[in-house]
């Protein structure tokens, strides 16, 4: 179903016939499956070994240079030569070809097997709706018209429409897709955009993406290659090989030397007629051969024999090297074409970029009596792994980050006001996230923070495995704190709230926008002795150009954190709770650039190559991130 995004709910139920409260039958799931095929993504037919082989050998030079080897073999058999004289040059010639052709086919059937590699992206199980109960099914059994339920951390296993909200809001990670760094937020209403693209799309949850925040139920509307993802699929299977400049050349140089080589013989041969009733050739028809041989070694010598030998070894050399940087090549005279490059269009996102949100910076209020007011800490660690070291504005490594009272409590708020997860795959040997970038690199942060009251904890930390190293000190929060109450995070106050309980306090931790959350505040946290004073025009304003040197000059995503001690025996949270907030910091997250992109943006300016960053980013927060890029 093509246009579900500009159908409303109804429409679509409508059009699968389907309730919403009881999903599908099984005669009816029996009929979407013969009526719509498999949830898979069909494996394309792989190229026969036999038809890889003569690809190899379907060119023109290639093919002269066959024919010139079984001649040179025939003339010397003609001429009495035996043994391995007769084989040596067709021999050589051979080995030349059989290597080409080896290389060429090796380097086709590893870039063939990438394409497989989408299958990854397609999720395992589903949690279904079916004759008024929910199961769990394997993905692949899913037909349109199913009503799927997800969650925080689900990976979407089809094309689906919207149907119900279960939470405040859903936000879905589709980087994968679109290449947009943050999440994107999903509603139930219908879209009226022309021509939509998948941002457009906004009631639409795409095959492969993550759900990062909420709960949600909707309804299948496209599986298989009948998916965004199928669509990709589809998309690189039909592209048409075009000829490489090195490509055309050389087939123009075989034509041109076919011709040659072929006016050649004809010449000498001609030209010699006169000579074919020579008494020393013993008559004209051994005249003709004769002239015919002189005709043909002068072809085979014109051949450059060593022409394919090194254009193969260039191209294999260029091959392996891409091959160890993770590129894909398909075909060997594809790696010329980046000789003739002269713009290069890149994602930013995951491509230029790590695509792992790390915090990098953090600004406390060090207090009210001595200049400057604040203080400003830089954090070490680009990846989510919970490794590196806290340092102050004189680039000093705090021994025990948790003795400052402001890091101290940012590193509570952080893991609290949380609902992401960090985890180790020891499969992949790497920590992975679930659910927001952001509030997954808080969690980093926190481990980086580290515990109170243990002189010991850093080498502590150190010792456990890096599965308990996770999340750690995380859970050593949400262990010391209960949980009662949460505000979700909504777009018109662009903040995030939970209500917690530790020793018959209740304390409200908050987070969001600067902005927002700086609005609510009327007193700071000092980090010099722990003291709440009230929140001055004058600190209003040091924190508000921090704020702007964060995110202009520095390219920081910012997030305020906030508590507000709440009434004893509190259990619930309402808007009006969120204000008088007690500031505790800022903190400035970055996506940082992977090592090599520095180094390899300078090649390109050295080598007269464009390059073009494609991104979703703000244009200012873009020109500054690809200036320190390039600087």
């Amino acid at each position: 179903m093509e246009d579900a995004y500009a159908k409303s709910v109804a429409e679509v139920l409508q059009a699968f016939g389907v309730d919403r409260t009881k999903g599908l039958s099984d005669s009816q799931v029996e009929q979407h499956a013969s009526l719509y095929g498999k949830n898979v993504l069909p494996q394309e037919e792989s190229t026969p070994f036999w038809k890889l082989v003569l690809k190899q050998f379907d060119d023109l030079l290639v093919k002269i240079l066959i024919a010139a080897a079984v001649v040179s073999f025939l003339l010397a058999r003609l001429n009495g030569e035996t043994g391995l004289t007769a084989f040596l040059e067709p021999s050589v010639i051979f080995m030349i070809l059989a290597a080409n052709a080896a290389v060429g086919v090796i380097t086709e059937t590893n870039a063939e097997k990438a394409l497989e590699e989408l299958r990854a992206y397609q999720a395992d199980v589903a949690t279904v709706l079916r004759n008024g109960c929910f199961s769990i099914l394997p993905a692949t059994e899913l037909v349109p018209g199913d009503i799927v339920e997800v969650g925080v951390g689900c990976k979407v296993p089809a094309d689906m429409r919207m149907v119900e909200m279960l939470s405040h809001q859903l936000r879905v990670d589709q980087a994968i897709l679109t290449g947009e760094s943050c999440s994107v937020a999903k509603e139930l209403d219908s879209t009226s955009a022309m021509n939509a693209v998948y941002q457009d799309k906004t009631n639409i949850l795409f095959s492969g993406t993550v759900v990062v925040a909420g709960r949600a139920r909707a309804v299948v509307i496209g599986v298989g290659s009948n998916t965004a993802m199928g669509s990709i699929r589809d998309a690189m299977l039909r592209t048409e090989d075009e000829a490489t400049p090195l490509k055309k050349k050389l087939d123009e140089f075989g034509t041109f030397l076919a011709k040659v080589i072929a006016g050649i013989c004809i010449l000498v041969w001609v030209v010699n007629i006169g000579h074919f009733r020579d008494p020393s050739h013993g008559g004209f028809l051994r005249g003709a051969i004769h002239y015919f041989k002189v005709a043909v070694a002068l072809a085979v010598a014109a051949i450059p024999e060593g022409l394919p030998a090194v254009v193969t070894t260039c191209l294999a050399l260029g091959t392996k090297r891409m091959a160890r940087l993770n590129a894909i090549v398909r075909s060997l005279p594809s790696v010329e074409t980046l000789g003739c490059t002269t713009v290069i269009c890149s994602d930013k996102t995951g491509t230029l970029t790590t695509n792992m949100m790390s915090v990098s910076k953090v600004c406390v209020v060090r207090s009210v009596h001595q200049r400057p007011i604040t203080d400003e800490y830089s954090i070490s660690g680009t990846t989510f792994a919970p490794d590196g070291f806290i340092y102050d504005a004189s680039e000093n490594q705090l021994e025990f980050p948790p003795q400052s009272p402001c890091l101290l409590h940012i590193a509570m708020c952080s893991a609290l006001c949380n609902e992401s997860t960090l985890q180790y795959n020891p499969d992949k040997k790497s920590y992975e996230k679930i659910g927001e970038s952001t509030e997954v690199a808080l969690r980093v942060l926190v481990e980086k923070v580290g515990l109170p009251g243990f002189d010991s904890m850093p080498s502590a930390l150190n010792m456990l495995t890096k599965h308990e190293r996770a999340s750690y000190c995380n859970h050593y929060w949400e262990n010391q704190f209960r949980k009662i109450s949460v505000l979700d995070f909504s777009r018109d106050r662009k903040m995030m709230s939970v209500l917690c309980s530790r020793k018959q306090q209740e304390i409200m931790f908050s987070k969001g926008a600067p902005e927002s959350v700086m609005a609510r505040c009327t007193h700071i946290l000092c980090n010099d002795d722990g003291s709440s004073v009230p929140l001055t025009m004058d600190i209003r304003n040091e924190l508000e150009a921090r704020f702007q040197s964060f995110a202009g000059k520095d390219t920081l995503r910012c997030l305020a954190l906030a508590l507000k001690r709440m009434p004893e025996g509190q259990q619930s949270l309402s808007y009006a709770d969120e204000a008088n907030l007690t500031f505790i910091g800022l903190v400035g997250m970055l996506d940082p650039p992977r090592d090599e992109v520095h180094s390899a943006i300078h090649s390109c300016m050295s080598a007269g190559i464009r390059v073009i960053v494609v991104t979703g980013d703000n244009k200012n927060l873009y020109v500054g991130k690809l200036v320190r890029l390039s600087i």
